[in-house]
């Protein structure tokens, strides 16, 4: 897409803290932003890629990460209510 080479390292190690965040128990406050960093990451790849003029082929997967992405935010927050509710 024409972003800078020294982007890659940087963009795959927050994407690893980010996974981390969301995988270790606690913290919800950085959980949140995990999953809106992840949201910005996904959008802003695939509206890269749509600006580029890529057919539809080439950044319509994009969808099913979007959609897992959101799948796991709800579920998240599902979780949480529910240990919230068992702890009063």
């Amino acid at each position: 897409l024409g972003f800078q080479p020294n982007l890659n390292p940087f963009l795959g190690i927050c994407k690893i803290l980010g996974v981390i965040a969301i995988l270790i128990p606690g913290f919800p406050r950085i959980k949140e932003w995990a999953y809106a960093g992840f949201a910005f990451d996904l959008f802003g790849a695939t509206y890269a890629m749509i600006a580029k003029g890529l057919p539809l082929s080439d950044w319509g997967f994009m969808f099913i990460f979007i959609v897992l992405a959101f799948a796991s935010y709800f579920f998240y927050h599902k979780k949480l209510k529910e240990s919230l509710q068992t702890a009063k």
